[in-house]
């Protein structure tokens, strides 16, 4: 009899999880606790540091109110990172959009190595970025550099003043949008293809019937089939071309004369490296209301253009 009333409670619990609303709430529950320790927790710090004039080696000051955030409003620095932050973050995911719309609409066909070649284009997302970028910063160096080697063979540019990728402004910013660029194509192809995958054969199958062949097809079928789950993959890469510190850090460091300057690493720079917690916190949280606003409205519009 004992051992039957110990079993009882334990059916009793096992029964419980097998219900969906006791389940779900169970298997979320790690992630959100993750969640909410990662981001939450160093969010709501960042959000009392940016109000209080906090320096490096103590989490406390004095409250200073919105301070901090018309100070760095007035900072010359702090609108040209929010300059570059936006001309890099529309002309990067631009580029992977067009591309990524290409590589996907040609690796959903059938040809041989098709594998290898998904292989390749995965292999930049798969990469470390820190080790990624440092093969980019070879490849852009003032002296080494294999992309001015091969304009001095080809006789498009003048052999003893070749471009200087990462020392001049305009080139500079082109240079790290290529290297952020390729960094997320992967990414945006992946998620193109198993959009273009979503397709039912039998769309196709009708399209072709009425005629829809070629430019007809790409603009009345498949685009407004793939449109949701592309504005997703801008939507992602918004916030990763934003919200990225690495590529600017390693390549140019925001220079020359914050020529490529970003808010990220306007924000590192200016609470970490200057010490200055308070104005660091209020230089990242300024992206924060943008990419929110950002983020809802293209899932509104994912929602509209949605396809049932």
């Amino acid at each position: 009899m004992e051992v039957v009333a110990q079993r009882t409670p334990r059916r009793r619990r096992g029964a419980l999880l097998e219900q969906r609303r006791y389940l779900a709430p169970a298997l979320i529950a790690p992630a959100v606790l993750f969640i909410l320790l990662l981001v939450g927790a160093p969010l709501v710090l960042a959000v009392y540091l940016s109000f209080t004039d906090a320096t490096a080696g103590s989490l406390h000051g004095h409250w200073v109110g919105l301070a901090n955030f018309t100070d760095q409003w007035q900072d010359e620095n702090f609108r040209r990172a929010l300059r570059n932050t936006v001309v890099f973050t529309l002309l990067a995911n631009a580029i992977v959009v067009v591309v990524a719309a290409i590589l996907a609409h040609q690796l959903v066909k059938d040809f041989r190595g098709k594998w290898f070649l998904r292989f390749l284009i995965l292999l930049p997302w798969a990469a470390p970025v820190a080790l990624s970028t440092i093969g980019w910063l070879w490849i852009f160096d003032s002296l080494f550099s294999v992309v001015n080697w091969t304009l001095i063979h080809l006789h498009l540019v003048d052999r003893f003043n070749p471009p200087q990728w990462l020392g001049s402004p305009n080139l500079g910013l082109a240079a790290i949008t290529t290297v952020h660029a390729w960094r997320l194509i992967p990414f945006a192809t992946v998620i193109m293809i198993a959009g273009l995958s979503s397709i039912p054969k039998e769309v196709d199958d009708a399209a072709l019937v009425d005629g829809a062949t070629g430019l007809k097809k790409l603009w009345y079928v498949t685009l407004p089939l793939q449109l949701p789950i592309a504005i997703i993959a801008v939507l992602f890469g918004i916030v990763f071309t934003a919200t990225d510190m690495a590529v600017v850090y390693i390549l140019t460091r925001g220079g020359p004369f914050n020529s490529t300057q970003m808010l990220p690493m306007w924000a590192f720079q200016t609470g970490i490296q200057s010490g200055d917690l308070g104005a660091g916190a209020a230089v990242a949280l300024y992206l924060l209301p943008v990419l929110a606003l950002v983020t809802v409205l293209m899932l509104l519009v994912a929602k509209r253009v949605e396809v049932t």
